[in-house]
């Protein structure tokens, strides 16, 4: 399927307005998935000219993505990546928890960022970092084109790490789903219950009545105000 390259118009731009000259592209992955992490990646690219196929990572074959990625990390200027645990997750509750794991990668990152180029038209990051907000921005701009594969082929590997251990995870084909509720994941919810690596805050547990019993609900108050704070509302 066609489509078009991403550019730098984003990142002229910050340069030309702001003043910034360095800037991170950020995208996450695993904010709908059942189990797993929700990963953040943040990719510093400067002005050079993209490697040959890059896009939003939903738009290539896990094959196209896993040989870009190897490009990719060579090719950057500097990455980083950072993860929020399911119990983070439950605890905190999505916004909150993609800030923390958004601030993880940036302060990973061996130079702190002059501005951050922030995927979707929410600013989940706040604080003291400028943002720009770009709709689609892991298809229009290089930065967050780059972070969107690194983070999908990333958190993808690690959930089928996942998968390979005993006790049952097997079956919930986490390598093939990535964690997100596929046919196979939902039946063996139903037969096994969740797993460590699940999200027990999640509304799927309702649709389980053996493992309702399992539902954590989100008490704390630092957390409740972190996500009244927050601007996204997601649905699980």
């Amino acid at each position: 399927m066609p489509y078009e390259a991403p550019t730098h118009t984003v990142e002229r731009s910050l340069r030309a307005t702001t003043g910034a000259k360095v800037i991170a592209g950020v995208d996450e992955v695993g904010r709908g998935a059942w189990a797993g992490p929700v990963t953040v990646c943040a990719a510093i690219t400067g002005l050079r000219r993209p490697p040959a196929g890059l896009t939003d990572s939903k738009l290539l074959t896990p094959k196209r993505r896993d040989a870009l990625l190897d490009v990719l990390e060579d090719w950057v200027t500097a990455h980083a990546l950072g993860h929020a645990s399911p119990e983070e997750i439950d605890e905190l509750g999505m916004t909150a928890a993609l800030r923390l794991a958004a601030v993880r990668a940036l302060e990973a990152l061996p130079v702190r960022p002059d501005a951050v180029i922030l995927d979707g038209k929410h600013d989940y990051l706040g604080g003291s970092w400028r943002v720009r907000t770009v709709i689609k921005g892991d298809q229009s701009c290089v930065s967050v084109a780059a972070a969107s594969v690194i983070a999908k082929v990333r958190r993808d590997r690690m959930m089928a790490e996942i998968g390979e251990q005993g006790d049952g995870i097997a079956d919930f084909a986490f390598a093939a789903n990535a964690g997100y509720p596929s046919p196979v994941h939902r039946a063996a919810l139903e037969q096994l219950g969740p797993t460590p690596y699940h999200r027990l805050s999640w509304s799927y547990l309702d649709a389980l009545p053996q493992w309702r019993h399992l539902k954590k609900v989100r008490r704390s108050e630092e957390a409740t105000e972190l996500e009244n704070g927050g601007q996204l509302g997601f649905d699980f």
